[in-house]
């Protein structure tokens, strides 16, 4: 089966786009491990699948696969490639597109420059809804591993984030750590790592090793994240400029019961035809 594709990054975290509208893709976990490959694939950090709506108040379905081939429930960098590539593909010709995922609605609106912005939805900060294994809902959690004890924010965006502040992102074992905190049996379905160094009240610096994926060069629901744990903790402003290695996002929130709005780049890389 001989299908179309598109390579997108959005910061640098990469991405496989297919449309399943115009073209039939019955995609499978293996799958998506082949074609998520470095070596023997295509190579990407997720595969992402747009599809028909279910619900008639939305314009598309999009899905998530991760390079280890689980289907996940959100994904920022790849929601703004996502509504990039629905209209380069004159799939609409929309600038605002409604998108449903396993992680909920989505609202996104494409910029005159490019850029999207993209309303990732109020965050979810009651345990069982993250899910995370907690008696009562804090601010911040006690999470002992191997050898340490983290103190971190649980944080869902639709996928689940635990939020580390560290000192100095740039030489903190990222890796190391994360590996232990995405499989720590208080987070029943995994979890993302992110660590986060507060410049000041208006920058921070995050670094995210992600579930099923490994540190990446950007996670947009990771910036996400740490900028709602940095102002639940009285850290930081509504706007906050996230560097990550990829690249910068701009994330504004507003408070609880307020939306996350996330503003970022997506670049297209090439457009292709593989053998699935």
């Amino acid at each position: 089966m001989k299908i179309r594709f598109t390579k997108m990054h959005g910061l640098g975290n990469d991405f496989v786009m297919i449309d399943a509208i115009s073209q039939k893709i019955p995609m499978t976990p293996e799958r998506a491990r082949r074609l998520a490959d470095r070596h023997f694939g295509i190579g990407c950090d997720q595969v992402l699948i747009v599809e028909p709506p279910v619900s008639a108040e939305a314009d598309f379905r999009y899905r998530i696969f991760n390079r280890d081939g689980s289907e996940v429930e959100n994904c920022g960098n790849g929601a703004r490639c996502f509504a990039i590539f629905v209209r380069q593909r004159k799939l609409t010709g929309k600038r605002i597109i409604r998108a449903e995922t396993a992680g909920g609605p989505l609202v996104l609106k494409v910029l005159p420059d490019n850029r999207v912005t993209v309303d990732m939805g109020v965050p979810r900060l009651d345990p069982q809804q993250v899910p995370f294994d907690a008696a009562q809902q804090a601010v911040t959690y006690s999470l002992p591993l191997s050898d340490t004890t983290l103190e971190i924010s649980a944080v869902s965006m639709g996928n689940p984030h635990a939020v580390t502040l560290v000192d100095n992102v740039s030489t903190y074992d990222v890796n190391g750590i994360g590996s232990q905190v995405e499989v720590h049996p208080a987070f029943p379905k995994k979890v993302n790592a992110g660590f986060m160094e507060v410049l000041n009240r208006r920058e921070i610096r995050v670094r995210v090793f992600e579930r099923g994926a490994g540190e990446t060069l950007a996670c947009g629901t990771g910036a996400c994240a740490a900028v709602v744990s940095g102002r639940l903790r009285q850290l930081l402003e509504r706007e906050v400029t996230v560097h990550l290695p990829g690249g910068d996002l701009s994330i504004r929130w507003d408070g609880e019961g307020k939306s996350v709005l996330m503003t970022g780049p997506a670049t297209t890389v090439f457009h292709g035809q593989v053998n699935l």
